[in-house]
Formats: C-alpha cells, sequence, structure tokens
C-alpha cells in the first residue's frame, strides 16, 4: 500500500508539474525573481537603519550621562570648595557610577557600529548582485521574447499555428458547403428539367409538362424528315457515263440524244430515256 501510494503521488506530481511548466512564462518567473530580491535589498536596508537609529540612541544617551557626569563633577568642585567634603564624596560617587554607565554605552556603541558596517556591507553585495540579476533578467527575456516571435512566425509560415489551422480548417469547410450547395442546386435544375419539380414563379401542372414534351418531340421530328427528305434531293441517285465525241458505236445514243435524257425514279432501277425512244412511245429497239 504505501509503494502504491508513492507510485500515485508520484504519477499526479509529474503531471501537476508539466501543466505548471506549459502554464510557466519564463519572463513572468523572471520578474518575480527579481521582485522578492528587491524585498530582501529592502529587508537589508531597513535593518541597517534599524542599526542606526539604535547606535544613534546609544550616542544620544551617552552624551546625555556624560553631561551629568561633568555636571557632577563641578557639583563636587562646587561642594569641596563650600567645605562640603561629604556632598563631593556623593557627587563624586554618583559620577563613578555614570562613568561606568558610559563604559557600558560605549561596549554596546562599538558592537552597534560593527553590526551597522556589516549590514551596509551586505547591502551592497546585494544590490550589485540585483542590478547584475536585472541586467541578465532583461537580456534573457529579451531573447526569450525573439525566439517566441520567431516561432510564431515560423509556425504562421508553415502553417502549423493555432490561427492558421484555424483559418485552413474554416476555409475547408466554407470550400465543402459550396461544393455541396452547387451539387443541390444543379440537382434541383435536372429535377426541374425534368418536370419532377413545379418552378413556383412560372406553375405548370403535369399534363401541361407531358404535351409541352410531345410537341417538343414532334418538332424535333418534324425537322428531322425535312433534313432527309433535303439530303435526298440534294444529289442524283445514279451517274452516267457520256462520251466526250460524236457518236460512238452502233447502237449507243448520240452526244444530243444524251443531252436531252431525263432520269426517271420509280420503283424500280433508274433508266435512261432517249429522244428518239420517247417519240416511240417508249419502245426498245
Amino acid at each position: 500500500m504505501a509503494g502504491m501510494w508513492q507510485r500515485t503521488k508520484n504519477i499526479f506530481q509529474a503531471k501537476a508539474n508539466k501543466v505548471l511548466d506549459r502554464a510557466e512564462d519564463p519572463r513572468e518567473t523572471l520578474d518575480l525573481s527579481y521582485e522578492k530580491q528587491l524585498e530582501s535589498l529592502q529587508k537589508v536596508r531597513r535593518s541597517v537603519a534599524d542599526v542606526a537609529t539604535a547606535r544613534k540612541r546609544i550616542e544620544l544617551q551617552a552624551a546625555q550621562l556624560q553631561k551629568q557626569a561633568d555636571k557632577l563633577q563641578a557639583q563636587a568642585k562646587a561642594a569641596l570648595a563650600q567645605g562640603n567634603e561629604d556632598l563631593a564624596r556623593e557627587a563624586l560617587s554618583r559620577r563613578a557610577a555614570l562613568g561606568e554607565q558610559l563604559s557600558d554605552l560605549k561596549t554596546q556603541h562599538d558592537q552597534v557600529t560593527e553590526q551597522q558596517e556589516k549590514l551596509v556591507e551586505t547591502s551592497q553585495r546585494l544590490q550589485a548582485q540585483v542590478e547584475q540579476f536585472r541586467t541578465k533578467k532583461e537580456t534573457l527575456k529579451a531573447s526569450y521574447t525573439a525566439a517566441e516571435a520567431q516561432t510564431k512566425v515560423g509556425e504562421a509560415v508553415s502553417g502549423i499555428s493555432n490561427s492558421m489551422g484555424d483559418a485552413g480548417a474554416t476555409m475547408q469547410r466554407a470550400q465543402d458547403k459550396i461544393a455541396s450547395m452547387q451539387a443541390r442546386a444543379g440537382a434541383i435544375d435536372e429535377l426541374l428539367a425534368s418536370g419532377a419539380l413545379n418552378d413556383l414563379n412560372t406553375p405548370v401542372d403535369d399534363i401541361q409538362a407531358q404535351l409541352d414534351k410531345v410537341a417538343s418531340t414532334s418538332q424535333v421530328d418534324n425537322e428531322l424528315a425535312a433534313m432527309k427528305a433535303e439530303l435526298a434531293t440534294a444529289g442524283p441517285a445514279g451517274e452516267l457515263a457520256t462520251p466526250t465525241d460524236g457518236a460512238g458505236d452502233a447502237g449507243e445514243p448520240g452526244e444530243s440524244e444524251v443531252k436531252d435524257a431525263e432520269v426517271v425514279t420509280g420503283a424500280g432501277p433508274e433508266v435512261a430515256v432517249t429522244g428518239s425512244e420517247a417519240d416511240n412511245g417508249g419502245a426498245t429497239p
């Protein structure tokens, strides 16, 4: 159970790290680190100010004690001048006590001064590090921004970015819809032409449509018959060989008779009739 729990914990941690890594922006992380360093620098500077304040307070207290000690020294002299030795001794005793306090304050003053110097040195070193980090941070941010822009441009040119992919998908859907509408329009035109659908602008019933179709077919048949008749009358059904000079052998018609020949078309083959045969009633010699 302990192994399963640890494995489950590692899986969730790995997935969480992956999600966080995908959502993390290095520029924002660098700015956050810089802000934390500035906060640390501000804390050190406040510590320096606090130590300096404590040192100044010790100096003021020492000055007051020194002023009291000087006053007691003067009072001891005045009492001794008046012949009051006991009063002079009391003043000197108090002055000695103030001297011990001044000694302690001096020791504290030295320690606070040393601490202040260390804090000032730390603050200066930290400030230099912060400035160095700031320069490096801006350089890294500029490099990351340039790399990101170059990547986006490359994706846009190659067409693998999200925006270009969406545009390509939109264009493909538009083309599919256009093709579908064109196919539908063509099908409707065919149905209207065949009479399966009625045109609402010019409504026609099915009987009238059949009559129009028969009339159109009859017109086509009439035009076809006229073309056949025109082709039949355009050229001769047969040809006769005509000599070029005079009459031929015996029994053959002369040139004048050939010129007077007529082509008779009937149920049987075509027959050439000369002028003399026409005079004899069509009898053959």
